[in-house]
C-alpha cells in the first residue's frame, strides 16, 4: 500500500517526477543532474526559461545554469532576451569581450543592468572559454518603454529612401524626448502629461509610417537591400507597440485600462522570435529569458481578472510540442519585491525584501512542502498524466500568486529553496 502524507496525497506525489539538483552554481563544471531535462526538450526549437520575481540571485544562477546544459548538451545556438533590440545590439560587443566589465550599466542602461548584469556579465565572462562567443537577441520592447531605440535606426534609414517620410517623423521626435524616463514607471507618467493632443498625433505619425514603410516596400528595398529594410520594418513595428504600451501602463499605474491590455506587448514578443526563426536555418533553436508570466502557455490572470496573454501563449499556438516553457520559482518565506514610487530611484522604484505567507493550496511550491522538497533544489516534470500531478493549480509571482493549470502553463519547474536579493542591483 501506498504510504500518505497529512493531506492524503501519496507521500511520494511529485518523486516519481522531480529530480533533485546539486547545485545551481553554472561554473561548477558537472551538469549530469540536469540530464532529466533532456527529455522535456528533446522536440523543441524555442525553450523559455523563466523567472518567478525580478533581481532574484538564485533565479539568476538558475538560469546561467540551464542556458549551459543546453547550449553545450543540447545543441542550442541563439539566446533571446527579454531585451529591446537596441540594448542587445548595444551589448553583444561587450559579451564578446570588447571594453571593461565595470563598462555595463553605461551599455544597458540602470534598468536593463538591474534586470540581467549578473547574467550577462556571468555570460561575458563564460564567453571568454569559447571560440565563438554566445550573442544575444532582444526580443522585446526597450525596458524602459522609450522610443528613440526603436526610431533613430528608422530616421536614419529614412532619410536614405524616403525624405518626405523623414520630415514626418522629425516632427514627433521631440516628443519622443519628452517622455524617455528611466523605466516605464517613469516613461508613462510622462507619456500622460502630453494631453490628448500631442498622444494623438504621436499615434497618427507612427501608424503612417508603418503603412507607408508596407506600402512602398518595393521602392524602399531598391534604394537599399531587404535586410536594412526587413530590420528597420522590426524597429518601426516595435515603436508602435511602445506607443500603445505607454498608454496601457499609464492606465495600469493609475489603476485603469482595458482588461489583457498588456498582451500587445507579449504579442510583440511572440512575433519578434518568430522573425528570428524566420530568418535563420531550420536548425536553429533558441533558448528565451522572460519572467514567467510572459513565458507561460496559458493566460496571465490574477483573482479571475484577465492581464494578458503572455508570450508563450502565442508560442505554443504556432510552434505547438516545439515550444517548451521552464518556469522558476521559490519556497523561500521572503522574495525581491518592486516598490513604488521611489523619486530618488533612476527608474522610479526601489527594490525591497518583501515576507511571504505559506504557499497557497494547490500549487506546486505547497507540493514540494508536503513532499519534503522545499529544502532542496529541484527540477519538477510537469508532463506527467497522473492526476496527482495535472491537479497542481497555482505557482507565486513576484509577492502574489497565480492560478493557473500548471501542466498546461509550463512544462517544467525548478524550484529553489532560497530567493535572495541580487547584490549588483543598485536602485
Amino acid at each position: 500500500m501506498t504510504s500518505r502524507n497529512s493531506s492524503g496525497h501519496p507521500a511520494h506525489l511529485l518523486d516519481g517526477h522531480t529530480a533533485v539538483l546539486r547545485t545551481l552554481d553554472p561554473d561548477q563544471p558537472a551538469l549530469h543532474d540536469l540530464e532529466p531535462l533532456r527529455a522535456i526538450v528533446e522536440e523543441s526549437r524555442v525553450v523559455s526559461i523563466g523567472e518567478g520575481a525580478h533581481f532574484v540571485h538564485e533565479f539568476t544562477l538558475a538560469r546561467a545554469r540551464l542556458l549551459r546544459y543546453l547550449v553545450e548538451r543540447c545543441g542550442f545556438t541563439v539566446l533571446a532576451c527579454e531585451l529591446g533590440a537596441g540594448e542587445a545590439a548595444a551589448v553583444n560587443p561587450w559579451l564578446a569581450g570588447a571594453g571593461a566589465d565595470a563598462d555595463l550599466p553605461q551599455v544597458t542602461g540602470a534598468l536593463s543592468a538591474g534586470l540581467f548584469g549578473e547574467l550577462l556579465r556571468w555570460l561575458r565572462r563564460y564567453n571568454r572559454g569559447r571560440s565563438q562567443p554566445l550573442q544575444i537577441l532582444g526580443i522585446d520592447l526597450p525596458n524602459t518603454l522609450t522610443l528613440r531605440p526603436d526610431l533613430d535606426p528608422v530616421a536614419d534609414y529614412l532619410r536614405l529612401v524616403d525624405a518626405d517620410a523623414a520630415d514626418l517623423l522629425a516632427t514627433v521626435l521631440p516628443t519622443a524626448d519628452q517622455i524617455t524616463g528611466g523605466s516605464a514607471a517613469v516613461s508613462a507618467p510622462r507619456w500622460a502629461s502630453l494631453g490628448t493632443a500631442r498622444q494623438h498625433a504621436l499615434t497618427a505619425c507612427l501608424a503612417k509610417l508603418s503603412l507607408r514603410a508596407r506600402a512602398l516596400e518595393p521602392i524602399y528595398v531598391s534604394r537599399s537591400d531587404r535586410h536594412r529594410y526587413d530590420t528597420v520594418r522590426r524597429h518601426l513595428d516595435a515603436a508602435c507597440h511602445t506607443d500603445y504600451m505607454l498608454q496601457a501602463m499609464s492606465d495600469l499605474f493609475s489603476g485603469g485600462g482595458l482588461s489583457g491590455d498588456t498582451s500587445i506587448r507579449d504579442y510583440y514578443m511572440a512575433t519578434t522570435v518568430q522573425w528570428h526563426l524566420g530568418h535563420t536555418g531550420p536548425d536553429t533553436r533558441v533558448v528565451v529569458i522572460a519572467h514567467n508570466n510572459h513565458i507561460q502557455k496559458t493566460p496571465v490572470t490574477f483573482d479571475g481578472h484577465l492581464t494578458a496573454l503572455p508570450m508563450g501563449h502565442y508560442l505554443a499556438r504556432s510552434l505547438g510540442r516545439q515550444y517548451r516553457a521552464v518556469a522558476l520559482t521559490h519556497t523561500a518565506d521572503g522574495v525581491p519585491e518592486m516598490a513604488f514610487p521611489a523619486e530618488a530611484s533612476p527608474v522610479g522604484f526601489a527594490v525591497e525584501q518583501v515576507r511571504l505567507g505559506t504557499p497557497p493550496p494547490g500549487s506546486v511550491e505547497q507540493a514540494l512542502a508536503e513532499a519534503g522538497l522545499d529544502t532542496a533544489i529541484t527540477l519538477t516534470d510537469l508532463r506527467s498524466p497522473e492526476p496527482a500531478v495535472a491537479s497542481l493549480a497555482g505557482i507565486r509571482s513576484q509577492s502574489a500568486a497565480m492560478e493557473t493549470n500548471l501542466q498546461q502553463a509550463f512544462d517544467a519547474v525548478l524550484c529553489s529553496p532560497t530567493a535572495t536579493r541580487d547584490t549588483t542591483v543598485n536602485f
